[in-house]
């Protein structure tokens, strides 16, 4: 099954949490499991805030790139569309609100899950939280807006 940022075109994909050319970034790959979107990723040792448990920053990037590419497939959803098809849709975060509910372990693989609050227009609103062995750790709130076909040129 492709995940999402498996349909961005090659030319946008090279960020940091989701692109499939970023060899050093996160790669994630996120997916509809129904009406919410789902993104697994397990935290290297690397990734320690203190010993034991996630850095913020990492857990806050994870919420970012699923937020953008959940707002990438609800608004291929919304107008009937199947991902991939001219033109291309790719979201940037507008805002982005990060609440630290309790420390996130280190080691058990994450569950970063997504639902769609709004699309208007060219902005979608996803809700993201983060669970580590079921438990929510980290809610956050992406406002993505649909990135102008000239970007980056």
């Amino acid at each position: 099954m492709k995940a999402f940022q498996d349909y961005y075109p090659e030319s946008l994909s090279h960020c940091y949490g989701c692109g499939s050319q970023n060899a050093h970034g996160h790669r994630i790959r996120t997916f509809w499991d129904g009406d919410e979107t789902v993104t697994r990723f397990t935290p290297a040792p690397y990734h320690t805030a203190v010993p034991g448990f996630v850095y913020g920053g990492l857990l806050a990037s994870l919420i970012d790139c699923h937020g953008t590419g959940t707002a990438a497939a609800a608004t291929y959803r919304a107008e009937g569309r199947e991902m991939g098809t001219a033109p291309q849709l790719r979201f940037v975060t507008g805002a982005l609100n990060v609440s630290y509910l309790k420390p996130t372990p280190l080691g058990p693989e994450l569950e970063i899950r997504g639902r769609v609050k709004e699309i208007k227009g060219r902005k979608v609103v996803v809700e993201a939280t983060v669970y580590a062995e079921g438990v929510p750790t980290v809610r956050g709130e992406v406002v993505a807006l649909q990135m102008p076909e000239n970007f980056g040129a």
